[in-house]
């Protein structure tokens, strides 16, 4: 597997049926967790038809122990990223046993070489049909074969180049899992440029409500002294 959840500790657990087996005991109970936190929102929805003249007003009787129910899902969300073991080199050999690149293949015809949306992913389907056909992972797939293949598919289609635009470079780079992350281009795409900045803009925000949750602590403060302080005014 090229993902991993630590074992021992409160992690897991060994189960009670076969002695082989490690249960994952951090992820059932926040799964529990986020079911109990669920049940305990809705609740709210429930309580929220009683509208009617004469009966109790749902809004008093509000829980005042769901956000404490929030933190402790978050804090099982914490906890499970921080013991979870990745395995880049496996997880890479998971990617080069099926064509998870044919979608940048025909992206790449497109945006460098003018090959029409849909001509491009007809030759991406292809490939992956023929490389199926002959047990062939997208890093056993030569250039060569590339070829071949879009000389068949060139042959259905007269106003396609006759010859693949492709340089077997960029025939290697396009089946590269990492090459395809590094060279996205898009707002809110997985390469390393943009996940560095969605993480500073999501710190610059959590920065930002701690700065309003202080000043707004601050200000109730303020408000309960001068009330306070108003109201023994009154009584002297």
């Amino acid at each position: 597997p090229w993902i991993l959840l630590k074992e021992g500790g409160s992690n897991t657990y060994v189960s009670s049926a076969m002695p082989q087996k490690r249960n994952p005991g951090i992820l059932n109970r926040c799964r529990t967790d986020a079911s109990t936190l669920l049940g305990m929102s809705v609740e709210g929805l429930f309580r929220s038809h009683n509208i009617p003249a004469g009966m109790a007003d749902g809004r008093l009787n509000g829980r005042t122990d769901v956000f404490p129910q929030a933190v402790k899902v978050l804090d099982g969300m914490d906890q499970i990223l921080n013991n979870l073991v990745i395995h880049p080199e496996r997880s890479l050999e998971e990617l080069d046993q099926d064509w998870t690149c044919s979608q940048e293949i025909a992206d790449r015809l497109m945006k460098n070489h003018g090959i029409p949306f849909r001509t491009g992913h007809h030759f991406a389907s292809e490939i992956v049909s023929y490389a199926r056909a002959h047990d062939i992972t997208p890093k056993e797939f030569t250039y060569g074969l590339a070829q071949q293949v879009y000389a068949q598919v060139v042959e259905d289609d007269p106003v396609l180049p006759r010859q693949f635009p492709m340089t077997a470079a960029e025939w290697d780079s396009a089946k590269d899992p990492a090459a395809i992350v590094r060279n996205r281009s898009v707002k809110g795409g997985p390469q390393p440029a943009e996940l560095a900045k969605m993480l500073r803009m999501a710190k610059d925000t959590v920065a930002d409500h701690e700065a309003w949750t202080k000043q707004t602590r601050q200000k109730l403060h303020d408000a309960e002294e001068r009330l306070n302080a108003d109201f023994q005014a009154k009584l002297q």
